[in-house]
């Protein structure tokens, strides 16, 4: 079979590229083209789908592809959390009409049919009562709820549709009971960690404490281990999760903008100014945040996007966001490589033309007990005042090169790390440029060490101005506590 002539130019972007894996995608030679390109940082694996083997291949074919492209990337596992969904129904679909009657059964078992659809999700006739309109298939079809008589919810379709089996519910307003974690999540986030992935999105999260749950968890299946923990991301998409957004944020490691269930439950027109406090929340609170859901929908099937679809992620990377994310355009879609190629392209043009974003509060209280805080503001600083080329960070855990990419400054930050795992992570933080690096212990020489190998790679020329910033006490965690100015001889 003829490998298709693809553009490699490579795209130099900040923002960072989500690519959901999938049958159009899990590819070697494809994912390294798409990683290459310099448009895929983090790859997400969709465990609503598959079995532990199939995702165990999918990391194998990952690492394969960023090998052989000569960069790391994160590997994200996206639990699919509480089933809220309908039965099977017999022939696949059914065509209901407007004003006619759906009965919701939750103990019905067969497969359904006009008159009456079975529930995966038991509880919905606790969590329901006559006047509460549900939606289902991401808000295409409308029912509005009569009556709920023990298993039964007896509904009027609002609007002509038809409805495939499995699609999801949601209920206008939010108010479904689910927990976040089920069953499965436990025996998928067992499987997650087995394949070393280096985040875990948490789905339907409503407060902290389901994601103090999921860190438990994690904690639990890792004890004694000594491996970097992944990072948790809470997926922001029930209304009780904007109640609580800042301590759902503070208790995770980053946030993702949900925007299709999120604009099932709170209406379509709600959905761009929520995204954008939510960026805003994230940054101010330093973590990093995700934009996902649609945005490059109408290339599943099309060679380039639309122009609204091209605003959508320009208005994304100007929010502020972390990352932007593709769901079925790679995972099923016919153009993965060119989705990821389009999207780069964007985030690029989007960024030339951002002087800077409204980064965190650099005079924050946590400066004061925390000095990597204040080493990573004053880098921003001090790179504005002297027109810095880039930034530098000499890191162990990539703390100071997270809080660097809080501000937004429009420079390269390079961050310098022993640690593959810290690399990994590190491929989610807007404006970072990984890069695997064991220095010498003295101070002095691994200055030296880092300069010659920014060269050799040709990140810097003679004559550049960099900030580099550093502990004194090399080959310790957390003990970043220098800045300097440099110029490369």
């Amino acid at each position: 079979m003829n490998t298709p002539q693809r553009d490699l130019t490579r795209i130099r972007h900040n923002t960072k590229i989500i690519a959901t894996l999938g049958p159009g995608s899990n590819d070697v030679r494809l994912l390294e083209d798409m990683i290459r390109v310099g448009g895929v940082n983090v790859v997400r694996f969709n465990f609503s789908h598959g079995t532990a083997e199939f995702h165990m291949e999918n990391a194998r074919i990952v690492r394969e592809a960023a090998e052989r492209a000569e960069k790391e990337v994160a590997i994200m596992a996206d639990l699919q959390g509480p089933k809220i969904r309908i039965g099977k129904i017999a022939g696949g679909s059914v065509a209901l009409t407007a004003g006619e009657t759906l009965l919701l059964d939750a103990e019905y078992q067969g497969e359904g049919s006009r008159e009456r659809v079975g529930l995966d999700y038991r509880d919905l006739p606790k969590d329901v009562a006559a006047g509460d309109i549900l939606l289902l298939d991401d808000g295409l079809l409308g029912l509005t709820v009569d009556e709920v008589n023990g298993s039964e919810i007896r509904t009027t379709v609002r609007n002509s549709h038809i409805l495939k089996s499995n699609k999801g519910i949601n209920k206008q307003g939010g108010g479904l009971s689910a927990g976040a974690l089920t069953e499965k999540d436990f025996q998928d986030l067992k499987t997650a960690i087995a394949i070393g992935c280096d985040y875990l999105a948490v789905s339907f999260v409503k407060s902290a404490e389901d994601m103090h749950a999921a860190r438990r968890l994690v904690e639990q299946e890792m004890a004694g281990s000594s491996a970097v923990r992944p990072g948790l991301v809470a997926k922001i998409e029930r209304v009780e999760a904007i109640a609580n957004l800042d301590e759902i944020i503070l208790a995770s490691d980053g946030i993702m903008v949900a925007r299709g269930d999120l604009a099932v439950e709170v209406g379509n027109a709600a959905v761009p100014a929520l995204q954008k406090r939510m960026i805003q929340r994230a940054r101010a609170l330093r973590r990093f945040s995700i934009t996902a859901t649609q945005m490059m929908e109408s290339m599943i099937t099309n060679p380039v996007p639309t122009r609204a679809e091209v605003s959508d992620v320009a208005n994304a990377v100007l929010d502020g966001t972390d990352a932007v994310m593709c769901s079925a355009e790679t995972a099923i879609g016919t153009y993965p490589f060119e989705t990821v190629r389009q999207m780069a392209i964007i985030c690029a043009a989007a960024e030339a033309e951002q002087d800077s974003l409204n980064g965190v509060d650099s005079s924050h209280a946590d400066a004061v007990s925390k000095p990597y805080l204040a080493i990573a503001s004053g880098a921003v600083h001090v790179a504005r005042a002297v027109n810095a080329r880039a930034i530098v960070a000499l890191t162990e855990s990539g703390s100071t090169a997270f809080e660097i990419s809080r501000h937004s400054i429009q420079l390269p930050i390079f961050a310098l790390t022993p640690s593959k795992a810290v690399q990994r992570k590190m491929a989610m933080y807007r404006g970072v440029r990984p890069l695997r690096f064991t220095p010498s212990c003295d101070h002095e020489t691994a200055l030296q060490e880092v300069e010659k190998t920014l060269m050799e790679r040709k990140l810097l020329d003679s004559g550049d101005v960099y900030i580099i910033t550093s502990g004194s006490r090399m080959c310790e965690q957390g003990s970043t506590d220098s800045l300097q100015v440099k110029v490369v001889r």
